[in-house]
């Protein structure tokens, strides 16, 4: 079938603040689907925001993505794409990924025997494994087994295609995880995901439980707390918001893994509203642009 693109190019930074801009609207045209890259490896400072439509786009389209844009927007071009199948292209053009003691491939690769696999189709919400955010979670938490960690009760709060909650459920059997997002389509493509990769879905130990919540206001969420593990992989206003409550939903002594902030000024915001909430960060990874934060809460005294 037919398709659309609609593509504006910007510097990196520019085009980074337009694609967090496009993760914090509630209320986006979801057929319009965008992504950034860099145009080559020799330039990595330009890159291009792209935007695939099923539909020639309007004025309307257009405008929603010059609306990403702080100040004067670059202008937007449109091409008209030949009749391809994008979900197939796509999934043959993402590669597998190693991280830590995974491997994540689409269903167009065969598994890693000496890994723990797991199949994620390429065109579903955010965290295929493919952005340094999932991937980067991923080696921490193949980290955080590798020094004896235990965890009984596990929550993976912005779960997205279920990814990092299963992985948990992988790495410590005998816990109880708790998976979440904000986006109602989720629980749809984490209990696919689920069957595809034999994760039992259900509230026992080796099981993930599916729920729809903001933040943490979900009374299973609450009930289930306080947790060993905390995930959180979403974005960093967020995360600074929801310091609170991760406080008193991670048990003393717990672990709090987060991703989604930008190395540098998003970076120093977290570490603060975390550092005040009584967590010590315990490791940090940069992976690209990001970084990924492992915090332990302070014991009592």
């Amino acid at each position: 079938m037919k398709s659309w693109k609609l593509i504006a190019h910007a510097p990196k930074e520019t085009v980074q603040a337009a694609l967090l801009a496009h993760d914090e609207i509630e209320e986006w045209d979801y057929d319009l689907v965008i992504s950034g890259r860099e145009i080559s490896e020799d330039r990595p400072q330009d890159w291009v925001l792209e935007g695939w439509f099923p539909t020639k786009p309007t004025a309307t389209q257009k405008r929603a993505l010059q609306s990403l844009f702080e100040g004067k927007a670059p202008t937007i071009s449109v091409e008209e794409l030949p009749d391809t199948d994008w979900v197939s292209e796509s999934q043959q053009g993402t590669p597998p990924i190693t991280a830590g003691r995974f491997f994540v491939h689409t269903p167009d690769f065969d598994p890693d025997p000496d890994l723990i696999n797991f199949t994620i189709p390429a065109a579903q919400a955010f965290g295929t494994g493919q952005h340094e955010t999932t991937a980067g979670c991923l080696e921490v938490l193949s980290a955080m087994k590798s020094t004896g960690m235990r965890a009984r009760s596990i929550a993976d709060i912005g779960t997205g295609t279920g990814l990092l909650a299963f992985a948990a459920a992988r790495l410590w059997p005998s816990a109880r995880v708790t998976a979440s997002d904000i986006d109602p389509i989720c629980a749809d493509v984490v209990h696919t995901n689920a069957e595809l990769n034999s994760v039992a879905i259900g509230p026992l130990p080796n099981q993930v439980t599916m729920v729809i919540a903001d933040g943490m206001d979900d009374p299973l969420l609450r009930l289930r707390g306080p947790y060993d593990l905390l995930i959180a992989n979403i974005l960093a206003g967020p995360l600074v918001e929801l310091a609170p409550d991760f406080s008193g939903s991670v048990a003393p002594g717990g672990s709090l893994l987060l991703a989604g902030l930008l190395s540098g000024d998003q970076e120093s915001a977290v570490r603060r509203a975390y550092r005040r909430m009584g967590f010590r960060l315990v490791a940090r990874l940069e992976r690209g642009d990001w970084a990924i934060l492992w915090f332990r809460r302070r014991r009592l005294t």
